[in-house]
């Protein structure tokens, strides 16, 4: 049991850290994620730019959640991966040969198969991850605590040693 305990936090903190990177290398140049995200021409002109600074601000808070256990935070990554893998299925389908977005721009896995297929089973191996923490936290009935519960918990801890110290 303590095997899958221990698997269940990396898997947690592995999927975590993509996802702030991912979002976190985007986010300082938000014109270049927004010309990748029209090269799918699903997105509207004009929700180009809150879309290029919303995603990625979503994918960081999702991975800090993710990392620190806190409620929402997987059903936040799913639906993000599941984004993402309907978009890569989308262009595969239409034939795009375009940088898949996931990273900053110009990243080396852009650069050097410049195509969707790779990034698609990336995210699909991410969703068997995911699928595993879901069943994890049934199997050993983990409930996350909400954020304003963990807000609290970090804060009185705090409290409790500037009191002491």
């Amino acid at each position: 049991m303590k095997t899958l305990d221990w698997t269940y936090k990396l898997c947690r903190w592995t999927l975590g850290a993509i996802f702030i990177y991912a979002g976190s290398t985007k986010l300082p140049e938000p014109e270049i994620f927004a010309v990748l995200i029209e090269a799918y021409g699903i997105v509207p002109e004009g929700l180009l730019m809150p879309v290029a600074i919303g995603l990625p601000m979503l994918e960081v808070i999702a991975g800090i959640g993710l990392m620190l256990d806190i409620r929402g935070s997987l059903p936040l990554i799913t639906g993000l991966l599941v984004l993402f893998i309907t978009i890569l299925g989308y262009g595969i389908w239409m034939g795009l040969d375009v940088d898949c977005g996931c990273f900053a721009p110009g990243d080396p896995e852009a650069e050097a198969f410049h195509g969707l297929r790779l990034s698609l089973f990336r995210d699909l191996f991410m969703m068997a991850g995911v699928i595993f923490l879901y069943g994890w936290r049934q199997y050993r009935a983990i409930s996350p605590p909400g954020t304003m519960i963990f807000l609290n918990k970090l804060l009185g801890k705090r409290r409790k040693q500037n009191a002491h110290g």
